[in-house]
């Protein structure tokens, strides 16, 4: 039997950059829910919109979670999904501080009332997308549970 031929490094770098890019994307890729995908720049996010402006604060792309995540400003939770069209299913959304930043953002929630019954990164999982795992938004005395990569 002949011995298996060697994988160039040019096809394994290839193959890596490939896995990468596609666990990069990953989690936009399913078209769920606006908050939470993908994102390299704020103005990709709401894509649905009409009026991206309406929203009831800012949006972001935080470059600061892995492969970017989309969410904007808010003051409440009922900031979150306000506008009709920016939430695409009926996964609970929180409003929370984001680490050290001084922002108020919109997060896909996995705080123990919305996880029926599942522990937060079961639910994050099985609900937001499967790269996401349950951790805190780091804002101090504030701070929420949310689902993020």
């Amino acid at each position: 039997m002949p011995s298996p031929r060697p994988t160039s490094p040019v096809t394994l770098v290839l193959g890596f950059a490939i896995a990468l890019g596609v666990g990069q994307a990953c989690h936009g890729d399913d078209g769920d829910e606006n908050t939470g995908e993908a994102c390299i720049t704020a103005e990709a996010c709401y894509p649905d919109l009409d009026d991206p402006e309406s929203l009831r604060g800012a949006a972001y792309c935080l470059d600061r979670v892995e492969g970017g995540y989309c969410t904007h400003e808010c003051e409440t939770d009922a900031d979150c999904c306000a506008v009709p069209g920016e939430c695409e299913t009926d996964l609970p959304q929180v409003c929370g501080p984001f680490e050290s930043t001084g922002l108020r953002l919109c997060f896909l929630s996995c705080e123990g009332a919305d996880l029926d019954g599942l522990d937060g990164d079961t639910h994050c999982h099985e609900y937001a997308h499967p790269a996401f795992g349950c951790r805190s938004t780091g804002g101090g005395a504030e701070n929420r549970k949310v689902c993020v990569p």
